[in-house]
């Protein structure tokens, strides 16, 4: 398949001690629509002119990114947001320090319930109504622990009244068995990225009924992610990848080169699921998906705007781990993410691009259930849910 030539133009940094000190990377990926970033680029080589060569390492779920990343066998990684921090944290298994490089997309996820639960709620019953009139305990499945799905679901839960932990039972899926779980009938819904929940609708097991746009407008999701000793020994190599994945995620902001790497992410190697399962969501296009309001698309770039780590999205997650009891212990929030958010570094590989930066670490935002998020105060935040761990 021929590929446009991106350009072979090099760039200050590759010059003397600026040069990449490993200029090989292997980079881990989930199969999800929103890999798409390190996909294009290595398959339009991006990395070139910032003296890198990378070669993809697809993962069967977010543990094995983890370990891979804990190990060393991978040198960075597509990432949930939330697994860098858990790890960070040492939440449910081994604890690293651990580094975030930049942003890769926002929104882009979703909730799908089986279809008897998405039918009841398209006829007006709330859904905790539902799930009190039936008699067995609902399952719902999500993909890592601290993950960002795992936290877009519990949210979604308890904004329609229902603990994510005492009223249902959550369990951890990697993203390519959800659909299939759904139509056995051992789930009831499910949080994971796209292409599953196109496959769930395709299959006719299950119905998209929101999108984690709507829960968190422009929320971050998927990061590039490295062990904080990576980016520390290899300072130049972080920055060039840092910036080739910038390039990679301004070169998907076209629907047309969106189109184009939804064919690649078909193939066998990548996600294996037909094109038409990928590129329509890919480019926003849901369907006949009963939604309450229009979704927003997934962005990979926006002229810069998708991409820089800020602290509070940090300090989100953060603030949902205190607030579902699975951080107890005093921590001091605002430091941990200034350690593992890699703001200097951004700067500079956005800067060489001429690319714009945000006045701010920070930022502010409102989520479905109308509570404002700008940062500020993470556990006063944690605490002000009624819905949460006592």
């Amino acid at each position: 398949m021929p590929y446009p030539s991106p350009s072979r133009t090099a760039t200050p940094w590759i010059a003397g001690s600026d040069a990449p000190e490993k200029p090989h990377l292997r980079l881990g990926f989930v199969p999800l629509s929103d890999c798409a970033p390190v996909v294009a680029a290595k398959l339009m080589d991006f990395g070139r002119k910032h003296g890198l060569s990378i070669e993809l390492c697809r993962q069967p779920s977010w543990a094995a990114i983890r370990d891979k990343l804990l190990s060393g066998e991978i040198d960075a990684a597509h990432s949930l947001y939330g697994l860098v921090y858990g790890v960070q944290l040492g939440l449910g298994g081994p604890q690293a320090d651990m580094a975030v490089l930049m942003t890769l997309n926002q929104n882009g996820q979703a909730v799908s319930l089986s279809n008897r639960l998405a039918q009841r709620l398209r006829q007006g019953e709330s859904l905790s109504t539902v799930l009190a009139a039936d008699t067995h305990r609902h399952v719902f499945a999500q993909t890592f622990p601290t993950g960002t799905h795992a936290m877009w679901l519990y949210y979604w839960l308890a904004s329609q009244g229902i603990h994510p932990f005492n009223d249902v039972q959550s369990i951890v899926i990697p993203p390519p068995q959800m659909s299939d779980e759904l139509a056995r009938g051992r789930l009831d819904g499910f949080c994971a990225g796209e292409p599953w929940h196109a496959v769930a609708e395709a299959e006719n097991v299950g119905q998209t009924v929101v999108t984690s746009g709507e829960i968190w407008p422009d929320h971050p999701e998927k990061v590039l992610a490295c062990r904080r000793d990576f980016a520390a020994l290899y300072p130049n190599t972080a920055r060039a990848l840092t910036m080739t994945l910038l390039e990679a995620c301004r070169w998907l902001d076209t629907p047309d080169h969106r189109r184009e790497a939804a064919g690649w992410l078909s193939g066998p190697g990548l996600i294996g699921r037909a094109t038409s399962l990928i590129a329509p969501r890919l480019l926003g296009d849901y369907g006949g998906a009963p939604l309450s309001t229009s979704p927003r698309p997934v962005r990979f770039f926006a002229e810069g705007e998708v991409n820089f780590p800020y602290l509070s999205d940090g300090l989100w997650f953060l603030s949902q781990y205190r607030r579902w009891g699975m951080l107890r212990k005093p921590v001091d929030l605002p430091s941990m993410a200034c350690s593992i958010n890699q703001i200097a570094l951004y700067r500079e590989a956005a800067g060489a691009l001429g690319i714009a930066l945000p006045a701010s670490d920070m930022r502010s935002s409102v989520l479905l259930d109308g509570k404002p998020w700008d940062g500020t105060n993470p556990e006063a935040y944690a605490d002000s849910f009624a819905i949460r761990a006592r």
